[in-house]
């Protein structure tokens, strides 16, 4: 099974926000007004750290050392996004949380169209 997740934040929690148009400007490397730069960097190093027991193809794509799993990671300066493939719940987790918790980057679900920002102060 694949799926993938999105990573962005607003400038501002009161205003509209359209997520699924959002998450395709953003996906295809659009610029978005009014979201918030990402330390993309900082964010990388960061999955690599938590993923440095699977092996690294090359900057963007990792691969379990089991052979469970799989994924791409994909950045701009507003935006990151995992593709994954077969991965078990608990490893996607692992990488849900590094944005969430560690970055406090709300996640958004392509999947279900659906944004889990109620805990995020923008």
């Amino acid at each position: 099974m694949s799926a993938d997740y999105g990573f962005w934040k607003y400038k501002s929690k009161a205003a509209a926000h359209d997520d699924r148009r959002v998450y395709t400007l953003l996906s295809n490397g659009d610029t978005v007004v009014g979201l918030q730069e990402l330390p993309v960097e900082e964010i990388r190093g960061r999955i690599r750290a938590v993923f440095s027991d699977w092996e690294w193809l090359d900057g963007d794509n990792c691969e379990s050392p089991t052979g469970k799993g799989s994924f791409g990671l994909s950045t701009t300066p507003q935006f990151v996004r995992f593709d994954c493939y077969g991965m078990t719940e608990a490893d996607i987790n692992r990488l849900l949380d590094v944005l969430t918790q560690e970055f406090g980057c709300p996640l958004y679900d392509p999947q279900i169209g659906e944004r889990f920002d109620s805990w995020a102060d923008v």
